[in-house]
Order: structure tokens, then sequence, then C-alpha cells
């Protein structure tokens, strides 16, 4: 009976909390949303192939193929600022009768496929040529001769030789991935840790008797900000280096180009903790937010390819902090893009710190008694 007692008390209490009870049911139904849309993209790679000094038959036959673009370029030159500018995803150079290849490699599966388009391209131009000079020859040739003949041949196999702008032929998908995991964890951890701080000085009164004092409440944001932003660049150290020189990940661009986007993104998930909190009254409420806030960012970072999704669907990563931090560090990382490149990526994570951190002040004045 006593137990029965506090069921009905904690079940009405649980009723009185909409907004547990709706972040309980609607969050699962959002997040397999997400999911369904997300994994039922197409999952085809489309590849870009530049061509220098390469048989116009071999060109088209690799054209022909279903999602590979192969165009001619004049020199080596304009197919090197192809690729560097992501234009193209790899270049194939005859030269002295043998190919040579040069993959950009910052995507496994692209280099993969370009990889495999030109060996059966080659297979198929070869078999041709082949049956068209066999065909000549038997022409020229006695009715006695031509029926001792082969149908078709192979022939020799032209050398490839392999190289890559990122990484090696080893290079797996886990290389690719891995900035945008580094922004992940960063974001993670600091909006969880920040959020709770915020919360825990709330419960305990410390933030009312605060605001009951002439402090401004900008200098009570700016002042978490800086303490939780010297942690921000503490935990940033130890995942970069560690990714760097444990994990042994190569980076083309400068580290503290990697640096400075992971500290922008650091502070920017500390301003997303600091203004959850303000909506949470307890600490489970706060973990409640984690599908909503936290769980879209992967999602919607470019850890899956956002190209292959349907275009309203990518217009969502527009408004995802995640997609920007992921696509600087990624060509950091995998392409090595300077400072230049990266300052629209930079730019729209420090208006995403402004609107937040203004946020964050309009929320403490409903804790601010007058």
């Amino acid at each position: 009976m006593r137990a029965w007692a506090i069921s009905k008390r904690v079940t009405k209490e649980l009723l009185r909390d909409k907004r547990s009870l709706a972040l309980m049911f609607l969050a699962p139904i959002l997040i397999l949303s997400l999911m369904k849309v997300v994994f039922n993209s197409n999952s085809t790679i489309d590849v870009n192939i530049a061509t220098v000094n390469v048989n116009s038959s071999l060109v088209k036959q690799m054209d022909d193929q279903k999602h590979v673009s192969a165009k001619k370029y004049s020199t080596k030159k304009s197919a090197d600022k192809a690729l560097k500018d992501q234009k193209v995803d790899s270049i194939i150079q005859y030269k002295n009768n043998e190919y040579y290849a040069t993959y950009a490699n910052n995507d496994p599966s692209k280099t993969s496929a370009v990889k495999m388009t030109l060996k059966s391209s080659m297979s198929a131009v070869g078999i041709k040529s082949m049956q068209e000079q066999i065909i000549t020859m038997k022409s020229m040739l006695p009715e006695s001769v031509q029926s001792n003949m082969p149908a078709n041949s192979n022939g020799s196999q032209v050398k490839i030789h392999n190289s890559y702008i990122y990484g090696d032929g080893n290079t797996s998908f886990f290389d690719k991935i891995i900035p945008i995991l580094m922004g992940f964890f960063v974001f993670f951890f600091v909006f969880l840790i920040s959020g709770m701080a915020l919360l825990k000085e709330r419960t305990t009164g410390t933030l009312d008797r605060l605001l009951a004092t002439p402090v401004k409440r900008s200098e009570i944001v700016f002042g978490y900000m800086l303490s939780y932003g010297m942690l921000a660049v503490f935990q940033t150290l130890v995942i970069v280096l560690f990714t760097i020189l444990v994990l042994q990940v190569q980076v083309i661009g400068n580290i503290l180009l990697l640096l400075l986007v992971n500290l922008v993104f650091a502070l920017v998930a500390l301003a997303f903790g600091l203004l959850m909190s303000t909506f949470a009254r307890s600490e489970f409420q706060l973990m409640q937010f984690i599908p909503l806030i936290v769980v879209p960012q992967i999602f919607f970072s470019g850890l899956i390819p956002l190209d292959n999704m349907a275009s309203w669907v990518r217009y969502i990563s527009y408004i995802i902090p995640l997609n920007y931090a992921g696509n600087a560090m990624s060509g950091i990382v995998l392409s090595g893009n300077g400072l230049v490149s990266i300052l629209p990526d930079i730019g729209i994570l420090l208006i995403f710190l402004v609107v937040l951190v203004t946020l964050n002040i309009q929320g403490l004045k409903r804790y601010r008694k007058v």
C-alpha cells in the first residue's frame, strides 16, 4: 500500500513536469526522424577527375561511367590548381608511356572509386583497341590463318604510379572524420560542464546573491566565459595534441590554425551551455537538452556527406555550428587550407558566439529580482 502511495506521488510529479514529458516523448521521435532523413540519403559517390595528356578514348570511357566526371586539362599546373581548389578529386597524367595518378585522398572512398574507374576504363579501352587491331590484321590475312587467330587479347597492362596529397594508400574513413570528431568532443564536454556549472550556481542560491549586488548581467556572463574559456583552452590543447601525437593523424595545414578554430568553437559551446542552463530547473532537465542540441550537431556536421542529401535537408546544416567548425578543421587537416580559406567559417562561428552571449545576458533578467 505504501509503495502504491509513493508511486502515485511520483506519477503526479512527473505529470506536472510538462517539459520532461515533452522531451521524453518528442525527443526520440525527432531523432528517429532525423536519422531516417540522414541515412536514407543517396549513398552513391560522385568523383571528378582531371586528365593531362591522356588519350581521348580513355577520358571518354571514364566520363561515360555513372557518377564520374572526367575532363581534360591542357597543363599539369592547371590540373594541380583545380585539385588544390577542391574542384577535382584526382589528377591522371600520361607521361613516358606510364600513368601518374595524384589523389587528394581527403575522402578515401573517392580515392578507391577513382582507382577502380581508371583500371576498368583502361581494360575496356585496351580490349576494344585489341579487338580493332585483330580485326584489321585478320582482314589482311588469308582465311586459313584468320581461323587460327584469337578473338581478343587483354594485352599488357600499363603501369600506374599513385601519389597522395593527404595520407597514403592505407588512409581510412577515420582519418577523414577525425577533424569533425575533435570539434564534436570539444562541443559536447564544454556544453555539459558549463551548463552544469551555472545551474549549480542557481540551485545553491549563489547566482541570486550575485544578482542582488550592483554587478551587471554582462559582467556575470563574461566572468563565466573567461573562467571556463581558460578551461576550454586546455581541453582543446589536450584533444588536438592527443590526436596528432598519439593517434598519429597527419595534419597538412598549420596546427596553430587548428587550435584557433577549436578554441572559437569551444567558446560557442560554452555560450550554448550557459544559455541552455537558464531554461533548465535541474541537472536532469539539462541532460534532456542533449538530444535536441548535441545530437543534431553530428547529423549535420558533414560526418555524413551532405552533398548526397536533399537540398532542404542541407539547409538545416546552416544553423549547426559544428558544420562550420568541422569544415574549417577538415580543410586545415586534409587540404592544408590557410587562414584566408577558413575565415568565412570562423566569422560565422563568431556570429554564433555574439548572438549566444547576447541571449545569455538577456536570459539573466528572469533571475534578477527588482
